[in-house]
């Protein structure tokens, strides 16, 4: 069996040698410009549910993605705010770590759940706004999940 070298890029790097299986292993989903991730047109489809946002953002949506659709307010925001928190080998809905330094501030009782696959990955995440870091995370994602900041009671 004769082995042929390859040249491919990954990311931004540059891969010479190899053969075209053992890149293919490396490299199952390219990195685009700005740490973004470009995958294969495939289904992205999450299930968000809401809970203590109040003025009417609180129930169960659908949003799918690439095409965008479903039962959410607007599933191609939604669709928007996941794709710019996903990061090649990075988990887009990790939980803030647990040796996070953050502020005491209450951001109020909204809850969510988000299950489903994204970037043929499958996701299980909760969200909250008990603390600083849980309300960055919350807000990063919005509108998947609903603005909360006017819910949330005045800082005392």
């Amino acid at each position: 069996m004769h082995v042929v070298p390859v040249v491919s890029r990954i990311g931004r790097r540059l891969i010479v040698g190899g053969t075209a299986a053992s890149l293919a292993l490396l490299s199952p989903l390219p990195t685009a410009a700005h740490g973004h991730e470009e995958r294969p047109r495939g289904e992205d489809r999450l299930v968000v549910t809401v809970r203590g946002a109040g003025g009417g953002a609180d129930g169960t949506y659908e949003v799918s993605c690439r095409p965008s659709g479903g039962s959410h307010p607007d599933p191609g925001g939604a669709c928007a705010a996941v794709e710019r928190n996903t990061r090649w080998g990075k988990d887009a809905f990790a939980p803030v770590p647990r040796d996070a330094m953050c502020t005491m501030r209450y951001g109020g009782p909204a809850t969510a759940r988000v299950t489903g696959t994204w970037a043929g990955r499958p996701v299980d995440a909760t969200f909250d706004r008990r603390d600083g870091c849980a309300i960055a995370r919350w807000d990063r994602f919005v509108p998947l999940l609903p603005d909360a900041s006017a819910a949330a009671p005045p800082a005392s």
